[in-house]
């Protein structure tokens, strides 16, 4: 026969997207719960992924929502120490002066009340402080400072001269008092005080919820405070914060500017939601270390894989497939086993922050990186893991792939 009349080479043909999608998917169903094992280890560092992520972003969603909703002018200036290290009291007429300042449009204050403890009987040890402290306070305080009463009234300009007391959040659960029944009282210092109100949780001035509040006239009379306020809470107009927060040192304290300190609630809370994603990286770390187990499991399961179908690797051989159609093959059904799983993992890190979001009253974000973060990885990871097995399975050849039968 000439080289004219010889029969043509056949070429061999190509493995179809499809084709080879059903081939790993055989590969798969036919080994259920091994697969399903193999698989769980990706699916959980995937949902511990997204899960870190999604709360945190969620997290921090909800709390800026809520400092839009509270605002962002609410200004503060309490007392700061002089340059002998005691700490420094706030004229009586700072309030007042503060007041005059243009763009200033609410002020409010409370004042420490020094060596009072706060008992819910008097046969409490007087060591169980529960940490609670007794302020006075003006009587316009919860809506500077963007919180309301939950239970029986705030004080008025006639409870403020009366042994008369309102619970913050954190000090109402501390003595145990979730509601105002008549007659309800506490002793403060060596006086009972009668209790009126509960507040809500104070987002923006988180010392008022561990605080006992009590009028300024009537902690001068009953528990010989001096009158000086500790802290000063004032609102301000959007446009003027900026300007107000300039001169609120030199206006509280004219004298001694430098003992004064100015901040702004919302600011320190905005930086506080973003500091919180650096303990991220450990949760993100215990992931990793999942995935790292999950794609040992995948390589396993391909290895023994490889091992126990050798006949028919033999068998797609002697009829004509290729080494590349046989690693192809073993690396897809890797990549689609790890894929599995973590699309597994993203539904259930998404369904747990959904979860967790709804019970705080967060929006519910996940951010993409999340998502497409631990897809990539799944990705990745199979197709490391199933590298070895599929070079290991193309390597075969028909005769010795048949020879093991």
């Amino acid at each position: 026969m000439t080289a004219a009349t010889a029969p043509p080479v056949p070429v061999p043909a190509r493995l179809r997207p499809a084709d080879l999608g059903r081939l790993a998917g055989v590969g798969l169903r036919t080994r259920k719960l091994r697969a399903s094992l193999s698989a769980l280890g990706i699916a959980i560092g995937v949902a511990a992924i997204v899960a870190v992520l999604g709360l945190s972003a969620s997290s921090q969603a909800g709390l800026l929502a809520e400092i839009a909703q509270l605002g962002t002018n609410l200004l503060t200036v309490q007392n700061g120490q002089g340059f002998n290290g005691v700490t420094a009291e706030l004229p009586l007429a700072a309030p007042g002066m503060i007041a005059r300042l243009p763009g200033v449009q609410q002020v409010q204050s409370t004042g420490q009340v020094g060596g009072v403890s706060v008992f819910r009987s008097a046969l409490i040890p007087a060591i169980e402080t529960n940490a609670l402290q007794a302020q006075a306070t003006s009587v316009g305080l919860p809506a500077a400072v963007g919180t309301s009463v939950a239970r029986g009234r705030f004080l008025d300009a006639a409870t403020a001269h009366q042994p008369v007391a309102v619970l913050g959040a954190a000090a109402a659960q501390r003595l145990a008092i979730d509601r105002v029944f008549p007659g309800e009282r506490i002793l403060v210092g060596n006086t009972w005080f009668y209790v009126t109100g509960i507040l809500k949780p104070a987002v923006l001035a988180p010392d008022i919820d561990s605080s006992i509040l009590i009028g300024y006239p009537a902690a001068q009379r009953y528990l010989g405070f001096d009158g000086h306020p500790s802290t000063i809470y004032l609102r301000a107009s959007d446009g003027a914060v900026q300007r107000v927060d300039g001169l609120l040192a030199d206006q509280a304290n004219p004298e001694n500017p430098g003992n004064v300190q100015v901040s702004q609630p919302s600011a320190a809370l905005t930086a506080q939601a973003e500091a919180k994603s650096a303990f991220n990286v450990l949760f993100l770390g215990l992931g990793a270390v999942a995935l790292l187990v999950g794609a040992i499991g995948v390589a396993n399961i391909m290895v023994i894989s490889v091992l126990e179908r050798r006949s028919e690797i033999g068998l797609r051989r002697a009829l004509g497939a290729t080494e590349g159609h046989i690693r192809v093959q073993f690396l897809a059904e890797a990549i689609l086993l790890s894929l599995t799983g973590g699309i597994a993992g993203i539904a259930a890190g998404a369904a747990a922050v959904a979860i967790y979001a709804h019970a705080k009253g967060w929006a519910t974000v996940i951010p993409p990186q999340a998502w497409a973060g631990g897809l990539a990885a799944a990705i990745l990871i199979g197709a490391a893991a199933g590298l070895l097995p599929a070079l290991r399975a193309a390597r075969l050849s028909p005769t010795q792939a048949l020879w093991s039968l």
